[in-house]
């Protein structure tokens, strides 16, 4: 051997090996793949002859093979790849058996004439197939293409793929890189959707539900929340007035302040007065000492007046002068006392006909009536009733301590399909007594509690007859048999409907409903 031939030698290998070298700084070098192919492309070429180099990586998604064009003579369009079944290309055969494979002329590729037809027109004479395989999973091959016959032989193997094994490990790291990246950006999108969930929670409390028409109820309290208006909330019994009020409270610059709240049907009449504004030691029989009203309490805060419809007609003048000037005397007293309060009324009466009845100020109305709310009944958000079922069943069943795991689709149908005439309340409290009742993991709901039961004389009347005011009427007239007509206390009807005391009266006398007289024996 002469000197020259062994330098030659001497120097190709050292080629090698530093083209290998290159190979491995590129491993920490290039977290992106198409920068990463750039990069192996000009180191690889020195290391093998080719006019084309490849990587052919497999989707384990889809079981495809994606064909990389890493170095080409002929002019490809940036991000070329070519999608490919195992078993129709060469690159799938040594993903699977994990060997190399080397062609040395086109015949040796007409058991796979895809792929030969793809490169016969380029002039493809031999190439040779390396797995790309680290130490975790198969990846997939590297694949030397050359116009010349018998170009790669098995003496080249090893070597090569020991730059495969390096290769592997190369695109191994940056295809961690961009699946990192890929979940960064899928955790950063969580991230601003769980603290929109978080703010969205936080600011409306308890209020459960995606129905179109909450929905818009919400928006509506987003938008005046902020101002300092008056807000008239309207809604039927049960549909969860005080929530809202409080979320209009919470969204307010108000929100480091006092919520303070009234029901105005549940104070008698001579004491509401003294309620709302306070009075002073001996103002009245029994008072014995001074006492602050809610309107001071709620100094620089919010005052929630909830069934406001009920306030007596005499004294709704001090309520409306409090509203337009911010001031007041306490009973007993002629001082003039000025308060900063942002008020929240609500009420389940139609004001507008109880003015035309002479029982409500039409200048009091107006003065609430700034910006109307008005709450859409559980009947018109069906599709809300899961998600409350679920919730309730959830809250309650933690609180008791107890375990309920399913809700059988019979129940849930029978939920979803009954009136709800006490809507939310209602609902709430039957999930409650269910919760009670039910002996195991399965909630259990009394078919009595979703029960319409029609009255004797409508018996033969087709069930599509009755009205949504009939049903209601029904089914309060059987919860009154039920607790013998005992109206209010922990066992009454109101209490079983989910309703207030007054609202039950109220009610009765709105659909006729009178206590039959007692029979006695003649």
């Amino acid at each position: 051997m002469s000197v020259a031939d062994s330098g030659g030698r001497a120097t190709a290998t050292e080629n090698r090996y530093r083209a290998l070298l290159a190979v491995s700084e590129a491993i920490v070098s290039y977290r992106d793949l198409p920068a990463l192919f750039h990069q192996l492309a000009g180191q690889l070429v020195r290391v093998a002859h080719c006019d084309a180099l490849c990587v052919v990586l497999h989707d384990a998604a889809t079981n495809t093979m994606r064909l990389h064009v890493m170095e080409t003579d002929e002019p490809i369009a940036p991000g070329f790849e070519i999608v490919l079944r195992p078993e129709d290309d060469p690159a799938g055969l040594v993903w699977q058996t994990q060997e190399p494979l080397i062609t040395s002329d086109v015949a040796e590729l007409r058991r796979w004439p895809g792929f030969l037809e793809r490169v016969e027109p380029y002039g493809v004479r031999s190439c040779c197939w390396l797995p790309l395989t680290p130490s975790r999973r198969r990846l997939g091959t590297l694949v030397f293409v050359s116009k010349r016959p018998a170009a790669y032989d098995g003496a080249d193997v090893p070597f090569l793929q020991l730059v495969a094994s390096q290769v592997a490990v190369a695109v191994e790291n940056a295809l961690a890189f961009q699946e990192i990246g890929s979940l960064k950006d899928k955790l950063a999108k969580e991230k601003t959707y769980l603290e929109e969930e978080v703010r969205s929670e936080h600011r409306f409390g308890d209020i459960v539900g995606e129905n179109a028409a909450l929905r818009a109820v919400l928006k509506q309290v987003e938008t005046v929340a902020p101002t300092e208006s008056t807000v008239l909330i309207q809604g039927e019994t049960g549909t969860g007035k005080e929530l809202f009020a409080r979320a209009v409270h919470d969204l307010s610059p108000r929100k480091g302040r006092t919520f303070v709240k009234l029901n105005c049907a549940a104070i008698p009449t001579g004491l509401l007065e003294s309620e709302l504004f306070g009075h002073e030691k001996g103002a009245f029989t029994g008072a014995i000492g001074q006492k602050i009203g809610r309107f001071e309490v709620a100094h620089q805060g919010t005052l929630f007046l909830d069934e406001v419809g009920d306030i007596p007609l005499e004294l709704q003048p001090k309520l409306l002068r409090v509203l337009q000037e911010h001031e007041f005397e306490r009973l007993g007293s002629t001082k003039t006392i000025r308060v900063d309060v942002r008020l929240v009324a609500a009420t389940n009466r139609d004001l507008p006909e109880m003015i035309a009845a002479g029982r409500f100020r039409s200048d009091l109305y107006y003065r609430l009536n700034v910006f109307p709310i008005t709450l859409p009944p559980l009947r018109e958000r069906a599709d809300d009733i899961p998600r409350l079922v679920r919730h309730f069943t959830q809250g309650f069943a933690r609180r008791m301590g107890r375990r309920i795991e399913t809700i059988p689709s019979s129940v849930m149908d029978a939920l979803v399909h009954y009136p709800w005439p006490g809507n939310v309340r209602e609902l709430q409290n039957v999930i409650e007594r269910a919760v009670i009742l039910s002996p195991g993991p399965t909630l259990q709901v009394p078919a009595a509690d979703l029960h319409v039961a029609p009255e004797p004389a409508a018996a033969t009347s087709a069930p599509d007859s009755l009205t949504l005011s009939d049903a209601e009427r029904e089914h309060i007239l059987r919860v009154l048999r039920d607790t013998n007509w005992v109206v209010g206390g922990p066992d009454g009807a109101a209490a079983r409907l989910g309703m207030k005391r007054s609202t039950l009266h109220w009610k009765m006398q709105k659909l006729g409903i009178a206590r039959p007289e007692r029979q006695f024996p003649s």
